[in-house]
């Protein structure tokens, strides 16, 4: 498909020519560098002043917890088109730090706009409607031209807490249109409950090598970001597993062979001890079995398996009920041993959350999933890959400086708005290119792990104020582009793993990503209202 560029048009916006008083909030104007790693972003950032450290308790305090995970705990059959506004008169890198607070107390129209803003960039690809799940059989499609991407990302101006965004867009309409409803969530939360505790109980009361299972409950659903619908759902069955080595496969920093220290006769997963290796192949192969037998007798509810996915640590389940809702039951290794050294360096949530708060977390066990590590055209399945979801979980649901940011009685801040739209984007941007393979593996942990780096940047409650949201969504997007054109998004556990390195997603994808991006940017995110 020849991808033609679109003839720009100039549309005057009246309200970028309104000039900001210096005293009004959010009238600076920062520029942030395209090409500067995230690394190098935070480096390059003094450390502000914060408020006050919370005590590690606050991260189990029932105040915290989940409302939608205590509403699934008592559900029943559970246990217990217009251009959007730049931000004109950036100054560039090479000002001096007195020109830059001249430009940012200077009117915008005073200063020329960067010549880079130019024309939006044209839109590439076809669409169709349909769910990012879709089965249909992909279309064959040109492979498509490289073009670099080139517009440098500003932070936009704060709109003082109006409700119009640069280009016309509504994000609190567009958050509001994504908001779960509470009859749906109650109707999802007692058909996955009851099947979630089916399968546990049998697991437990089964004579197997997983009867010491457990559940945990993770994914976007129970940090209180899932969008649009309840209709996915992520579980781990942990198994503790005492005394275990591990031996990194191929510098990979994530992937591990796991090894016991001592390997007892008593020891009930030494079936899938292979030359002293524990298989990940053969111990998911046992537990999907376990698990396909027993949806079988589960009663009055539609419930099947999908086929396993190449390198998917997932036991993906569908229960059709009125809508199809999708759950992820994921095997874990549980370790309480100190973290592998890869990680020492990861968790850079000092400055934002507190170091005390960051040494308690690393107290807490990490996870072995059963990902397999790519080899080659095909994986190399006897590997476990680190996980620490349950973290995450933790500090999405513990988000701010203050021990009651976002709690009912507390101060309110707009980070987890902003990471929902930011997962919205990339959601809607799949659909409309989902007959398309550039966009196949981006995910929704690239969009969280590039938030969470935005947080440790930004990690004043203060800068995350609701009226700022505009301004805030914006950085997001920006700091996300950054690390497309770098082709470095550092892994937030494991620094030394770079989940857009050209192993992992290759250059021409990150490109028209990057163009699509920028495009919805220019012009007042359309992407929002399709589909």
């Amino acid at each position: 498909m020849d991808p033609g560029r679109r003839k720009a048009t100039q549309i005057t916006s009246k309200a970028g020519a309104a000039t900001r008083k210096p005293s009004e909030p959010g009238t600076r104007v920062a520029l942030t560098q395209p090409c500067e790693s995230p690394a190098a972003s935070r480096a390059a950032r003094p450390v502000g002043k914060g408020g006050p450290v919370r005590e590690s308790q606050s991260l189990q305090t029932q105040s915290a917890r989940d409302p939608q995970e205590k509403l699934l705990e008592r559900a029943p059959g559970a246990r217990s088109k217009k251009p959007s506004l730049r931000a004109k008169g950036a100054p560039p890198s090479g000002f001096s730090s007195t020109e830059r607070i001249v430009a940012r107390t200077v009117p915008a129209q005073a200063m020329e706009p960067p010549a880079a803003l130019g024309p939006p960039l044209p839109r590439a690809g076809s669409r169709r409607e349909g769910g990012a799940r879709s089965g249909r059989e992909q279309k064959p499609q040109p492979e498509p031209t490289e073009v670099p991407c080139s517009v440098p990302p500003l932070r936009a101006p704060s709109l003082g807490g109006k409700e119009g965004a640069p280009g016309g867009w509504k994000p609190r309409a567009v958050l509001e249109k994504l908001r779960l409803r509470r009859q749906e969530i109650s109707a999802a939360a007692e058909v996955v409950n009851k099947v979630v505790d089916h399968l546990l109980r049998r697991l437990q009361d089964f004579d197997s090598e997983f009867k010491g299972v457990e559940l945990l409950r993770t994914g976007s659903y129970y940090e209180r970001v899932k969008i649009s619908a309840p209709n996915e759902f992520d579980v781990m069955f942990k198994l503790e597993v005492p005394r275990i080595q591990l031996e990194e496969y191929c510098d990979s920093g994530a992937h591990y062979f796991v090894k016991f220290k001592r390997n007892p006769k008593g020891n009930p997963l030494k079936h899938f001890v292979e030359e002293e290796i524990l298989s990940a192949s053969k111990m998911l192969l046992k537990f999907r079995k376990i698990i396909k037998d027993e949806i079988k007798n589960i009663k009055d509810i539609d419930v099947t398996m999908e086929k396993k996915k190449p390198g998917s640590p997932a036991v993906t389940l569908v229960i059709r009920k009125s809508e199809e809702i999708f759950v992820d039951i994921i095997l874990a290794l549980e370790s309480k041993s100190s973290w592998p050294a890869n990680t020492q360096k990861g968790l850079p949530i000092n400055n934002w959350l507190g170091a005390k708060v960051r040494t308690n977390l690393r107290r807490q066990p990490f996870y072995l999933v059963p990902k397999h590590a790519k080899k080659g055209n095909g994986f190399q399945e006897e590997t476990w890959r680190l996980s620490f979801s349950h973290i995450e979980k933790d500090i999405l649901n513990n988000h701010g400086q203050s021990k009651t940011c976002c709690e009912t009685d507390g101060v309110k801040c707009c980070r987890k708005d902003c990471l929902k739209l930011m997962k919205y984007l990339l959601e809607q941007l799949k659909k409309k290119f989902e007959d398309r393979k550039e966009l196949d593996k981006f995910c929704s942990y690239h969009v969280k792990t590039a938030f969470l780096h935005v947080c440790t940047k930004d990690p004043q409650d203060s800068q995350w104020h609701p009226k700022n949201l505009v301004v805030c969504f914006d950085n997001c997007v920006a700091f996300f582009l950054e690390c497309l054109r770098a082709e470095q998004l550092e892994h937030y556990f494991i620094p030394v793993v770079n989940l857009f390195s050209r192993n992992h997603i290759d250059k021409i994808s990150k490109e028209f990503l990057c163009k699509e991006i920028e495009y919805e940017r220019n012009n007042g995110f359309p992407i929002f209202n399709e589909f």
